[in-house]
């Protein structure tokens, strides 16, 4: 019998649901449209605005007017959803995953016995 472990590789799969990617983009820019976010995650506008219903009605999201446009902010204090994290809020998170991606900086040499490049390499 083959298992999901066993058998052949599932590919395409991804770490964050299509949920948890609308809420990270809504927390980059609470006045994306949800046509932008559509486009930013791969997904149908019909299905991020089925989303973002879901976030807001189990109270991850509050939606207001702002002119023509909602404006969304996440609902501070918010809780995962699944047992094993469920005492976590979500806030940490999204500032990681929502902060603007910045070029690591350079890792320092690492100390070794090697000759690095443009040493010369002395015998014995």
């Amino acid at each position: 019998m083959e298992s999901e472990h066993t058998g052949h590789r599932r590919n395409g799969w991804t770490f964050l649901t299509n949920h948890a990617r609308v809420l990270i983009a809504i927390a980059r820019d609470p006045g994306i449209r949800l046509r932008d976010i559509a486009v930013d995650c791969g997904l149908t506008e019909r299905t991020v605005q089925a989303i973002v219903t879901d976030l807001q009605a189990d109270g991850y999201l509050n939606k207001t007017r702002d002119g023509r446009r909602n404006r969304y902010v996440v609902a501070p204090g918010a809780r995962f959803r699944h047992p094993a994290e469920a005492g976590h809020e979500i806030a940490g998170l999204l500032a990681y995953l929502a902060a603007p991606l910045t070029t690591p900086a350079p890792s320092p040499e690492v100390a070794n016995d090697t000759p690095g490049r443009g040493e010369p390499r002395t015998t014995v």
